[in-house]
């Protein structure tokens, strides 16, 4: 499984911003899709995540603030991004799960939130 994250980038506190994440591949194993972040200095730790089903988890931090949607046709998960604040600086990571748990993970998408 291959995993092509775009859409990061500078925006200012209160902005938007839109990820996406296209799986290629052994896409039919996939089950569980979800959006990972790494500020400096912290541990990778999950942002959303949504199942091949539909069911969605976000983190409390942010909850009513980012939306995280799934096609399956097209094997794409997007994370969109509500009014932003600086701590939700960090790299954004893409993440596949196959029925057995093991993860793909996509390249990293810088986003950084300041005036």
């Amino acid at each position: 499984v291959q995993l092509q994250a775009s859409g990061g980038g500078l925006v200012q506190p209160g902005g938007s911003l839109r990820l996406s994440c296209a799986a290629s591949g052994s896409i039919f194993s996939i089950n569980y899709m979800g959006w990972y972040c790494q500020a400096p200095g912290k541990q990778r730790e999950l942002v959303a995540a949504i199942t091949t089903g539909g069911t969605t988890g976000y983190a409390d931090s942010v909850k009513g603030r980012f939306s995280i949607s799934r096609d399956n046709a097209k094997n794409t998960v997007d994370l969109q991004m509500n009014s932003l604040k600086p701590e939700d600086t960090a790299v954004y990571y893409c993440v596949a799960r196959n029925s057995s748990w093991v993860a793909y993970w996509g390249q990293g998408t810088q986003v950084t939130v300041s005036s």
